[in-house]
Formats: C-alpha cells, structure tokens, sequence
C-alpha cells in the first residue's frame, strides 16, 4: 500500500524517483531546456517553479533550501548559484509563475511513451491591450452622429416645415400607444386582483 506517498508512481522505488526527479530538475536549470517523458516532466515541474521562487527570495535561507532540494554537491551549487543570479539579473521578474513549457513530440519508438520537450520560458511576458467597452447607448449614439455627418441633405423651409409635422404626428402618435398600453397593462393587473380575490374566497369556502 503506498502510505504517504504523493505524486505520480513512475515505475520505480521511491529512492530512485527521488534521485531522478533531483537529476531531472538539475539538468533542466542548467540547460533551459530537456527531453524526457511526459510523466516525469510534470512530476519535476513543481520543483522547478519552487527552486525559481526561492531565487526571487535571494536570501541565504532560500539558497541552502534550493541545494538541499537538489541534492547538495558542488555541481548542484554551482546550478544554484546560476539561478540566484539570473533572477537577480531580471529574469521571471514579470512572471508570477508558470516557468515552465512542455511541448509534446509524440510516442517514442519503443515502448510508445510519450516524449516531451520541457524548457524554462525565459522571454518576457507580452501583456495584452484591454479594450475599454463603451455603453451600448453611447456606441449607438455615435453611429447617428456618423450616419448623420455622412448623409447630409440641404432641404428647403417648406419641406422642412413638412418633416417637421410629420415628425409631431409620429410622436403623437407613439404617446397614445404608451398611453394605451399603459391603461391595458392596469386592466390587466385588476383583472388579475379579481381573480386572486376570488381564488382566496373559493378556498375558504373550501376550507369551510
């Protein structure tokens, strides 16, 4: 039974998953870049990005934990060292995390295991413009104004006294409707008053 054990079980004992995730995770800080499969790669991501935020602490306390999870050894200290000063330098300063990328190449020749490209992303974060969204009344009121600009018609008093009056009349007439829709919506809300009332009084006698 695997009592506390967390992580993906890669096929072999827990000391040598230990030392290949150590090896893995070595080698990945030291040449940005490794070819391995894709299980092993997602187990060793954590470590990565633990290793790399220890390196934005830049304390001595962040440095031993750094060597510890690696192993210790001069050769991992000197990997260490590297990180510490490359984040010193600026690099992940404008990333909150996600410092890894795995790129998938399909299934090895073989076994069939898929096989992975992981690779630490070094290149600076593109943020994306937001576009301000402007109220749907100010968008439609700049459409008139543009179709307004674009078809500009000379009309002579006459005509226009007549645009005028037809203008009123349409008003008018769109008041009615309201008023009229307006007394039938008042109806409706007492004919639906008389029926509540008359529901209540049926179930009362009911209830009798």
């Amino acid at each position: 039974m695997r009592h506390n054990y967390k992580g993906r079980k890669l096929g072999t004992d827990a000391s040598h998953t230990k030392a290949m995730k150590r090896s893995l995770t070595a080698a990945l800080l030291y040449n940005d870049r490794i070819k391995t499969i894709e299980s092993r790669a997602k187990e060793i991501r954590p470590e990565v990005d633990r290793i790399i935020t220890w390196a934005k602490k830049g304390d001595l306390h962040s440095r031993r934990l750094a060597i510890a999870r690696l192993g210790g050894g001069e050769q991992n200290k000197e990997i260490v060292r590297e990180v510490f000063e490359k984040v010193e330098q600026g690099m992940f300063a404008d990333r909150q995390g996600g410092y890894t990328r795995i790129m998938k190449l399909g299934p090895r020749k073989g076994d069939g295991a898929p096989m992975v490209i992981m690779e630490l992303c070094t290149e600076p974060v593109q943020k994306k413009a937001k576009k301000v969204a402007e109220p749907k009344k100010v968008e439609k009121a700049k459409a008139v104004e543009e179709v307004a600009e674009d078809e500009i018609i000379d009309v002579e008093p006459e005509e226009a006294e007549e645009v005028e009056e037809a203008i009123e009349e349409a008003e008018e007439a769109v008041e009615e409707i309201a008023e009229e829709a307006e007394e039938a919506a008042e109806e409706a809300e007492e004919a639906a008053e008389e029926a509540a009332e008359e529901a209540e009084e049926a179930a009362e006698e009911a209830a009798e």
